[in-house]
């Protein structure tokens, strides 16, 4: 071998060294990039899981005051039901106390000019009390006696 095969063969080697060493440079480029890519594409994900969650987090807490709304007006309702029912009930018990005839029970010592000035406020209305009573008393209204129930009017 001579010194133009030795050159030669030294200049190949280079040039493969060379072509090497390029080809290994353009696939660490390629590495680089593909590593750059693959981290912008992560920090996006990473940005549209962060969006996504504080977007969740906006819905539930929007869902938590709807709810808390509406079940603020449902109580509101139930308790405007409630004192409406209670309203009613004591019309009732009103009415149904309005609708029952008054009585009386005779005590020892009454007469009825005297219950009708204690009851009705005016002893000149015991003659409405007697025709209310007038079966249970009997044609004479001074003789009543103790433990009848009379009637009295409105």
């Amino acid at each position: 071998m001579g010194l133009l095969d030795k050159i030669l063969g030294k200049k190949k080697e280079e040039e493969e060294a060379k072509k090497q060493a390029q080809q290994a440079a353009e696939e660490a480029a390629r590495k680089a990039a593909a590593e750059e890519a693959a981290r912008k594409r992560r920090e996006e994900l990473a940005e549209k899981q962060r969006m996504i969650e504080e977007a969740q987090k906006r819905a539930e807490e929007e869902a938590a005051k709807r709810k808390a709304a509406l079940e603020a007006e449902a109580a509101a309702e139930a308790e405007k039901i409630r004192q409406r029912g209670e309203a009613m009930a004591a019309a009732m018990r009103q009415a149904v106390e309005q609708a029952k005839p008054k009585t009386y029970v005779v005590k020892p010592g009454d007469s009825l000019s005297k219950i009708a000035k204690e009851q009705l406020g005016d002893a000149k209305r015991w003659p409405e009390i007697y025709e209310l009573n007038k079966a249970l008393i009997g044609d004479n209204p001074n003789l009543i006696h103790p433990g009848q129930e009379l009637k009295l009017p409105e």
